[in-house]
């Protein structure tokens, strides 16, 4: 029975997924899908430049020592391709962009101009733009009055842009690739973001030449950075009071007298998940999980967890260390914790968190993610977060390397200080 189960299992994992693409591979539609993929890839591999040495490093030996081995997994759970060799290419050409404009600012509004324009009449893109941003009264009773009709428009929470869009253009600082990131909670379109706004980490594009810079986009084989994601999933606990009331915020389910129902909401996060102490007066008290256990409880002013690329954000003001974005990893960081050994942890990308108010904590706690959606954590509520399997693609100027470590000078001055002199005496002080 044993030996037949064995056999079974040999089947399903090795025979039939070589007999499955021996069939598919001789049909003749699947073969020429694969000719022209084949062609496309070659084309593609002719204009990238050979690769030297990998970012993720090399591959580490498996045999340590004269007989000690590393135990092989055949069931291999994820594959990634190296960073330095992932580039941007187009299945069909694109013919629809998004373009994100900072609300308010009038400096934009002449190179949000531009860009349409160019967009619809020199490249014939289908242009979506938020609702809002073509209320602005600058817009109106202009020469760009023409071409408004023929842009579409959407509202956030409204509109399902899921499988419309193409790519996407930012206009504008670090914010407007946030946003952008909140409007597509699965897969995201590729990402280009201009610098025209006040910070600019994660915009390495000027907008001076954006025309070829667009061009090259649509065109395809450029240089991309997956920046990972947070899924965050929060439980809630809701109660309704006798007579009918509402006695928590959220309810998603029609509950009885005492009932007691749990509503689950779920986001994805780009930079990080802050839960602090809100307006209350208390120190937070919340507890840790990871993977099950409970690894610490957090009393201070909150617990930030962010992705690497969040390190450089909110995490960075309270004391993290940087990350570059092809890091896999999740970073902890506690915010004025009363601790004095409490330091900011980076745990691997894959485990499960979970933070709860501790049964103790004396007040509720707030949450937020990358600054926008707070809302409150009352006892019995739960915070699970873990890596997202949809990264967010942005288009690089240069390479994933260059531009962070020219982000690090330009945006956060990074070990700037005055150089020391040489000494001019040979003798020795």
């Amino acid at each position: 029975m044993k030996s037949r189960e064995v056999m079974v299992n040999f089947y399903r994992t090795l025979v039939r997924p070589h007999l499955e693409y021996c069939v598919q591979f001789w049909s003749p539609h699947y073969r020429r899908n694969v000719e022209a993929l084949e062609r496309m890839q070659r084309r593609f591999t002719r204009m990238i430049p050979e690769l030297t040495s990998s970012m993720h490093g090399p591959c580490p030996a498996t045999k340590f020592g004269p007989k000690a081995c590393m135990l092989e997994n055949p069931r291999a759970v994820m594959h990634i391709q190296d960073p330095a060799s992932q580039r941007l290419t187009w299945s069909k050409a694109p013919k629809s962009v998004l373009v994100i404009k900072k609300i308010q600012d009038d400096r934009l509004l002449q190179p949000f101009k531009e860009l349409c324009i160019f967009l619809v009449e020199v490249k014939n893109m289908i242009v979506y733009v938020e609702k809002k941003v073509l209320e602005d009264s600058a817009l109106t009773n202009d020469s760009f009055e023409s071409l408004k009709k023929k842009l579409c428009t959407f509202q956030e929470g409204y509109d399902d842009l899921s499988d419309r869009i193409d790519f996407i253009i930012c206009l504008g600082g670090d914010g407007t690739l946030l946003y952008a990131s909140s409007l597509f909670q699965d897969s995201v379109p590729p990402v280009m973001a201009f610098h025209l706004g006040s910070l600019g980490f994660l915009t390495p594009f000027n907008f001076e030449t954006y025309q070829s810079q667009v061009t090259q986009v649509i065109e395809g084989n450029v240089a991309i950075i997956l920046r990972s994601r947070l899924k965050v999933k929060v439980v809630k606990e809701n109660r309704q009071k006798k007579n009918g009331v509402q006695e928590d915020r959220l309810i998603v389910t029609k509950l009885g007298e005492n009932e007691t129902g749990r509503a689950t909401k779920q986001y994805q996060v780009l930079n990080e998940v802050v839960v602090d102490r809100g307006p209350s007066s208390y120190l937070s008290n919340v507890d840790l999980f990871l993977d099950g256990r409970l690894i610490t409880t957090v009393q201070g002013d909150g617990l930030i967890v962010c992705t690497p690329t969040g390190s450089t954000a909110y995490a960075a003001a309270a004391g993290a260390s940087m990350i570059h974005p092809n890091v896999p990893a999740i970073m902890i960081t506690p915010i004025c914790p009363h601790s004095l050994s409490f330091r900011p942890i980076v745990v691997p990308a894959g485990v499960d968190l979970k933070i709860m108010l501790s049964p103790d904590a004396r007040n509720t706690a707030w949450l937020s993610f990358d600054g926008r959606k707070r809302q409150e954590i009352c006892h019995g509520d739960s915070i699970t977060i873990t890596t997202s399997c949809y990264p967010v693609p942005s288009i690089c100027f240069r390479d994933p390397v260059n531009d962070w470590f020219e982000s690090l000078a330009e945006c956060l001055h990074w070990n700037v200080r005055k150089r020391q002199s040489h000494l001019t005496d040979v003798e020795d002080y």
